[in-house]
C-alpha cells in the first residue's frame, strides 16, 4: 500500500548507499531524487541524507557544496529530515573519526566502539531496537520493542540530551540508535536494508510531510 507522493530530495555527497535508498522511497510512492548543492533542492517537500563513507571526507564535501548550511537551515527551520548512519553522526557537534567537526544541529560526539575483544567492530548486522517511552515520536507507529534492524558501522552518537533520543540498541553495553526531534529524524541503522521493519520507518516519516 502506498501513501500520496511527496517529493524527497536525496543528499549526494559522493558517496552512499543511495540506489537502494532511491528504491525504497519509490517503493512507498513517494518521488525520491539526487541533490548535490543547494540550487538543486527545488520544491523538495523532505531531506534525506543516506550514510556511508568517512566522516570528514563527508563532512569537507557538504561545506564546499554549501549542503552544510542548507542542512543546518532547513532543520532549523523544522523541515522534514531523515538522516541514515552518517547522516546521524554529522549532526552533532564533533567525531572521533578524523577528530572532525560535524553540523553542530544537536549537542554531543560521535565515539568509536570501544569493546573486549569479542566483539568484532564494526557492528555489522542484524540486532534490535529498544525504544525510550519518553519519545512519543510517529516513527514508532507499528514497531515494538525488539525488532530488529539491520546496522554497519564502527562509531555511535552520544547526545548530551536524552529527550532527542528514540532508540536504543545493546552491543557490548547500549548505544543510541535512533534519535527524533520535531520534524529531525536519523537512525544509526540502514532502514533500506532492514526489511518490512525499515519500510514502516520510511512509510511513517512520509506520513509526517
Amino acid at each position: 500500500m502506498t501513501i500520496s507522493s511527496p517529493t524527497v530530495a536525496v543528499i549526494d555527497y559522493g558517496t552512499g548507499n543511495l540506489r537502494s535508498v532511491i528504491k525504497a522511497f519509490e517503493t512507498l510512492g513517494s518521488m525520491p531524487f539526487l541533490v548535490s548543492g543547494p540550487d538543486e533542492i527545488g520544491r523538495a517537500e523532505a531531506l534525506v541524507f543516506p550514510g556511508q563513507g568517512c566522516f570528514p571526507d563527508c563532512m569537507q564535501s557538504l561545506r564546499e557544496s554549501g549542503l552544510a548550511d542548507l542542512l543546518r537551515d532547513w532543520i532549523a527551520d523544522n523541515k522534514p529530515y531523515f538522516g541514515i548512519c552518517l547522516g546521524l553522526q554529522v549532526l552533532f557537534d564533533h567525531s572521533e573519526e578524523g577528530d572532525s567537526p560535524g553540523l553542530g544541529v544537536f549537542s554531543g560526539i560521535t565515539k568509536r566502539f570501544r569493546l573486549p575483544s569479542k566483539f568484532k567492530i564494526p557492528h555489522m548486522g542484524w540486532n534490535e531496537i529498544s525504544f525510550t517511552p519518553e519519545n512519543t515520536s510517529c516513527l514508532k507507529k507499528n514497531l515494538s520493542d525488539g525488532d530488529q534492524f539491520y546496522f554497519v558501522h564502527s562509531y555511535c552518537v552520544v547526545p548530551k540530551d536524552d529527550k532527542i533520543v528514540l532508540s536504543r540498541t545493546d552491543f557490548g553495553g547500549e548505544f543510541v540508535s535512533s534519535i527524533s526531534f520535531g520534524n529531525c529524524h536519523a537512525t544509526q541503522f540502514h532502514p533500506e536494508k532492514s526489511q518490512a521493519k525499515g519500510l514502516q520507518i520510511y512509510r511513517n516519516f512520509l506520513k509526517t510531510i
